[in-house]
């Protein structure tokens, strides 16, 4: 295995400095390794040469060059198998290895078969030539796939970059949002005692800015455990806690511990079962937070009294969960939008409310976290269906 640079020289040869591209070349026959190093150098490439599988496979750990050159037919050595078809399982292995599977991979054989070509792209190739080559035609090939290389290289750096700062940013937020938890129960609990007369009498003007305080230090509270909860789904730092789940039991559940406030607020619920609904195994407590947030939603935004229905029915992929109602609904192009985290839909027709912009987005983990996925059927002005489908036995999350 030998490293080589372009010399300038006569033909008007381009030397190639240390930053230039590095492509290597495998091939067992000294002659085609030569050639296509004095091309190459004289585009302003610097080379390095491996003449059988192994050493292949060692000079891209080792070097990481920007393109590789392979012969389909060179010794396989210690990687076995016959000499005919090494330059295709190299090409595998390279692309397996999360070190080297960026690194474009151009064939070159002196057969011009169409099995070959095939065998090329199902080992990952990403281009062929045939030999005799011409000059010109490796000449842009590569200088097309180092284009692309140089491009994937970028959006992944800058992709690397973002996901780093956006993990910064969260452990802030996480490390803020703990820290404020403690001292927010402390406020809250001195309220309580201030407005239960604990420190002698209160007149009705100061209990009505008393109970806004408490209602503004509730939400703010209930926003923090929102805020917590959804990162600890995000970091799968949450173990579900999966047992058999009847779901005629748990959509009553549900409706049962929200009747008081359906009253308060003028609205009409109901449940509705399939027979064909399956019992199903998932994490019970997680769900009915995810059915409370969206019962939540609909109370939340309707501009006026709201009918509700829960239903269950059987699913080719699961159980399906629907929370529908006739409030105002959602514009097709927010129906994305929602389930984003800090998101929140200022609609025409709805009252305004104050929203973390977290409900949602954690009714999204939790689909995922047990493989399923939630989306909404809505248009403004005709209600919204929010459709949870899950597995009968949670997967692995679904991409």
């Amino acid at each position: 295995m030998s490293e080589r640079a372009g010399e300038s020289g006569a033909g008007g040869a381009a030397s190639a400095g240390d930053d230039a591209p590095l492509i290597l070349i495998a091939d067992d026959v000294a002659a085609n390794v030569e050639l296509l190093a004095d091309q190459l150098h004289a585009l302003g490439y610097r080379t390095v040469a491996a003449s059988d599988g192994p050493s292949t496979l060692r000079a891209c750990a080792t070097h990481r060059p920007d393109l590789c050159i392979l012969d389909v037919s060179m010794p396989a050595g210690e990687l076995g198998g016959p000499d005919r078809g090494t330059g295709f399982e190299v090409c595998r292995r390279i692309k397996r290895d999360p070190r080297t599977a960026r690194i474009p991979v151009i064939f070159i054989t002196a057969l011009n078969d169409t099995a070959d070509r095939v065998k090329a792209i199902d080992a990952g190739g990403d281009d062929f030539l045939t030999k005799p080559h011409n000059r010109l035609v490796l000449g842009a090939r590569v200088r097309s796939l180092l284009r692309l290389k140089r491009a994937t290289d970028a959006l992944e750096d800058s992709v690397r970059k973002l996901r780093e700062s956006e993990k910064v940013r969260d452990d802030l937020m996480k490390m803020i949002v703990h820290d404020l938890k403690s001292p927010l129960s402390s406020v809250l609990a001195a309220l309580e005692m201030v407005v239960d007369g604990d420190f002698g009498p209160v007149s009705e003007g100061q209990r009505d800015v008393l109970d806004d305080a408490q209602r503004k230090a509730e939400e703010l509270l209930t926003l923090i455990d929102d805020l917590l909860e959804v990162a600890r789904v995000e970091e799968a730092a949450v173990t579900l806690d999966t047992r058999p789940v009847a779901p005629q039991a748990l959509l009553h559940d549900v409706l049962r511990d929200w009747q008081l406030r359906l009253d308060a607020a003028g609205a009409t619920a109901s449940v509705e079962v399939a027979p064909d609904a399956p019992a199903f195994v998932a994490d019970r407590a997680l769900l009915r937070r995810v059915l409370n947030n969206l019962l939540q939603n609909a109370l939340t935004h309707a501009a006026g009294p709201v009918t509700v229905r829960l239903t269950a029915r059987r699913d080719p992929d699961g159980i399906l969960l629907t929370v529908a109602d006739n409030g105002p609904g959602i514009p097709p192009e927010y129906h994305e939008l929602i389930f984003r985290k800090f998101e929140t839909v200022k609609l025409q027709h709805a009252p305004r409310v104050r929203g973390s912009g977290l409900g949602l987005a954690f009714c999204k983990l939790v689909a995922e976290a047990h493989g399923g996925r939630i989306w909404v059927q809505s248009a403004e002005g005709r209600g919204s269906q929010f459709h949870l489908l899950l597995p009968l036995t949670p997967t692995q999350p679904v991409g």
